[in-house]
């Protein structure tokens, strides 16, 4: 794939926690909802830059992991905004299918309301 973003940007001026990684939130661009929050480390946010396809950093599996890349629900990257301490990332995204894993669009399903946990969205 060709680059998106150009890179003059250095994902190394970002302020990583002591595992290397940030936190990065995606939102839909079109609707602005929060979908999802999920971690990147400097190479997830340059190769996110330089494709265009939101990559992830997962703890678990210690590895790279595309948005959409098994399951097709990916993310286009639209835009990137960065804190003003430098130390999160929100990710301006267009959403194919499902953001969570469990189906929902956004992973902020349960609310507390009243004092109660009470879901707030079904699964699509």
């Amino acid at each position: 794939m060709q680059k998106v973003f150009p890179m003059s940007f250095d994902p190394a001026t970002l302020s990583y926690n002591e595992a290397g990684l940030i936190p990065a939130i995606a939102q839909d661009e079109a609707s602005g909802a929060v979908l999802m929050m999920a971690w990147m480390n400097a190479e997830a946010v340059a190769q996110t830059l330089a494709t265009g396809r939101v990559t992830y950093w997962s703890r678990s599996r210690q590895a790279f992991w595309v948005k959409g890349e098994t399951s097709g629900h990916a993310q286009e990257l639209v835009g990137m905004r960065i804190d003003c301490d430098r130390d999160s990332l929100l990710l301006q995204v267009r959403q194919t299918g499902p953001a969570c894993h469990t189906g929902r669009r956004s992973c902020f399903y349960t609310g507390v309301q009243d004092g109660a946990e009470v879901e707030l969205m079904r699964p699509l």
